[in-house]
This record gives structure tokens, sequence and C-alpha cells, in this order.
């Protein structure tokens, strides 16, 4: 468009705003002050004003000291600036020129210090985001040993404080730890949610968990979310999906032996599922192989519910085998998941992993139609707190119910009384109420 004023004119030609105008109009009032002591150090311009005078509406010159600060700023006269015009006139020359040159220099100087201290201002300490650090740590390590709703809120709030230290930041370094930080908040808030009960939550989150990752290209981060949506792919009735989700999340960078273990492990399941018992066995064996050293701060360094220690890998082993219906490696599988755990100290034994083994030895001894043997594996489950009843605990025993109902228990006292104590304890669980009520993944 067309300038309707050389005013408008200039101001397009340097891209200024009304705030930039105003920032410049103020500096020239004071910059005339300073020189010749004239009062307007604190003259300043309105928006409506701005509009007038650029857009050709101004009859006559406005009061002063608007001419003589407009004059300091472009080195024409006021009545040049604010007339209509159709062709510019020549630019100023002497003295104006020289003024003109300077007084761009300075603001040319000015902005882009201005604007640097805006981007320094936009950061956050650096030790609120070691705190943050060492609270997602901790969080990850003591999830194990901390009820399921305590591990919900204190993930949620970390969450929330990673989302807003993002707001506050331009400094990519801080950007990075803080997309570290979110995307790990994410990752054990899904784990929570799965373990509540909530699949669609549990895959909400671990996409979040991704995205995050993704944004700051962290494979061990990708990695992980990419297993946790294959896992929950597969207890959603999707195996193939999950097989593609975890050749997917082993192609991601940097990843240490216990992030390939880990995969391997969801790998054999999902296969399980698909009822391939070669690609599932095979997938087993490499889980109990990865030894070459590698690590990576995620599933390693950090550890915790990011790590998968051998007595997960036995237990998880154990379900694959009982997809296969192979009872003799899954009660081997179960038994070496609960000797490990026994063998740390009890304040240290994630009762999550405990329950599922002893309910899986329990269903592989029905496969041999060992009641006796299976009501045995179960003793140490019942006394389980409701809140530690975990959706994949509850699915579990839906399937030791089904397995009772087996011809072979049929008029058996024992079954039925097993089963009835079953449904009593589903439905007490804090998971059940929250929505896990039917079988997701055990069944094959």
């Amino acid at each position: 468009m067309d300038a309707r004023t050389l005013l408008q004119a200039l101001v397009r030609e340097r891209s200024w705003t009304y705030d930039r105008f105003r920032r410049a109009y103020e500096k020239a009032a004071r910059e005339i002050t300073a020189a010749a002591g004239e009062p307007f150090s604190t003259a300043t311009v309105e928006e409506q004003t701005f509009r007038r005078w650029t857009s050709g509406r101004v009859k006559g010159l406005p009061n002063q000291p608007a001419p003589q600060i407009l004059e300091h700023m472009f080195g024409y006269s006021a009545r040049q600036l604010l007339d209509s015009v159709t062709d510019l006139p020549p630019a100023p020359t002497g003295d104006h020129v020289l003024a003109l040159n300077e007084s761009e220099l300075a603001m040319t100087a000015r902005d882009a210090a201005a604007h640097a201290g805006d981007a320094a201002s936009l950061s956050v300490p650096d030790m609120t985001l070691d705190q943050l650090d060492d609270d997602v740590v901790a969080l990850a390590r003591d999830y194990n040993s901390t009820s399921p709703t305590e591990v919900y809120r204190r993930a949620k709030d970390l969450l929330s404080l990673a989302q807003s230290l993002l707001d506050r930041t331009q400094v990519p370094r801080q950007r990075t730890r803080g997309y570290l930080a979110a995307g790990q908040s994410a990752a054990l808030l899904s784990a929570i949610a799965f373990d509540l009960g909530s699949l669609p939550t549990a895959v909400s989150l671990s996409r979040t968990a991704a995205l995050y990752g993704q944004v700051i290209e962290h494979g061990p981060l990708q990695a992980y979310a990419h297993g946790a949506l294959a896992f929950l792919a597969y207890w959603g009735g999707r195996p193939s999906e999950a097989v593609r989700l975890v050749h997917t999340a082993q192609q991601f960078g940097g990843l240490g032996d216990t992030a390939r273990t880990r995969l391997s492990v969801i790998e054999g399941r999902a296969y399980g599922h698909l009822g391939n018992p070669a690609a599932a066995e095979r997938a087993v064996r490499n889980a109990l192989e990865q030894q070459t050293g590698a690590r990576d701060e995620l599933h390693d360094d950090i550890g915790g519910e990011f790590g998968f220690p051998d007595d997960r890998v036995a237990m998880s082993n154990a379900t694959t085998y009982l997809l296969l219906r192979n009872s003799e490696g899954a009660e081997a599988a179960a038994r070496s998941a609960l000797n490990l755990l026994s063998g740390r100290p009890e304040d240290q034994r994630p009762l999550l992993i405990s329950t599922q083994a002893s309910v899986d030895l329990a269903r592989a001894r029905l496969l041999r139609g060992e009641l006796g043997g299976a009501q045995d594996a179960l003793v140490p489950v019942f006394e389980v707190p409701t809140e530690w009843r975990g959706a994949g605990t509850l699915e579990r025993l839906a399937a030791v119910r089904s397995s009772i109902c087996h011809p072979n228990f049929a008029g058996s006292t024992e079954a039925s009384t097993l089963g009835e104590r079953i449904e009593e304890y589903s439905v007490a669980a804090t998971a059940h109420k929250l929505g896990a009520t039917t079988p997701l993944a055990i069944e094959s």
C-alpha cells in the first residue's frame, strides 16, 4: 500500500510497531533534553495520536514538543513528515544526515541490547532444574515402594512443574533438560495409569513421553515410550502393532543393555499373543543374552521403574511361556523371579512384580491340573493391600478364575472357594474401581 504520509513511509521502512515508535520518540525527547536543556524528558505519544500522524489525518502541526522531537528522530521537518505525499522528498542533507545516522545506530544498538536482555531474562535458575531432575530420579527409584496413588500425585506434580519451567525459559540447554524431565514424568504417569487400570490414559501419556523425547532427539526416552506403547498395544488386543512398535523402538540410538533387554521381553510377549513360539522363544533368549556392557542414562543410570532387572525379566518371561502353554518354562521363570526377589532386603522387593510372579506360578501349576499347588502360590497374593492390586495382577487372577472353570475342577469345593476369593479380592482393588474389570492381555 502507498504511504499516506512521509512519517508512515519511514515507519514502514524501519518495520516499527507503535511500541517501537513510542520508545524511539521517548528516547529522542530525552536526547533533546540532555543536549539543549529543553524540558522534554517525560514526553511520550499515545497510540491514537501515532495512528493520526501516520494516516494523514492531521491538519496543521501538533503542539510542541512533538514537532521538535519528530525532526530530531527523522531529520525532516514536522510539516514534511505529517503532510500527505505522493512522492517522497529527498533525504535530508548536512548535519541532519549525521544526526539521523547516529540516532539510528544508537537505536539499533539499544534495541539489540533490549532484545538480548529480554531473552536472557527468559531463563530459570539451574538449581531449580537440578531439583526437578533429582525429584524425577527419586520417584523412578521409589516407584515400587510407593503407593500407586502417591506415585500418581508426585508424577503429576513433576510434569506440571517441568511444563511450567519450559514456559519460563528460552535457554536451549535448559529447554532440553525441561523436555527430558517432562518426558520422564509423563512416562512414569503412564506406568502408574496402567497399574491403576486406565489403559487409554496410559496410552496417551506414553505418546506424550515419546513426543517429548522426539523434540530433543533423546533415543533412550523414545525407546522407553515406544516399548510402553507396544506393551499397551498387546494389552489392548493388538499384538501385531506391538511387534511393530518394538521394532521401531529398537532403532533408536544410544540404548544400553537394559533397554534392549526390556524391548526383547516385550517382543517375546507380543509374539506369544500371536501364537508364534519360535519368534517368542528367540526374543526370550535375546533378553537373557544382552551382555555388551552398554549403558544409557535412563534405563541404567536412573533405573528404578525405568530399569528392568533380572527378576522383572524372569516374571515377564513367565507370562510369555504361559501364552505358549509351556507350563514348565512358565514355572521355572516364575520361580526364578521369586527367588531373585527373595534375595533383596524386604523393603526393596517390588510388591507389584512379586505378586504377578506368584500368580503366574499358580497359573503354571493349573496348566498341569495342580489345584493345591496353585492355592499355595496364591497365599501371598491374597495378603496384598487393595491399593497395591494393580491391573496386571487383576488380569492374571482373571485368568486363574477362568482356569478353575475347567471341567477337570468341576464339583471341586476348593476350586469354588478359590474362585469366590478371587472375585472378592478383585472387587476391593483400587484398579478395579478405576476400570480394570475385564481381561485384557493374559489370555492368548
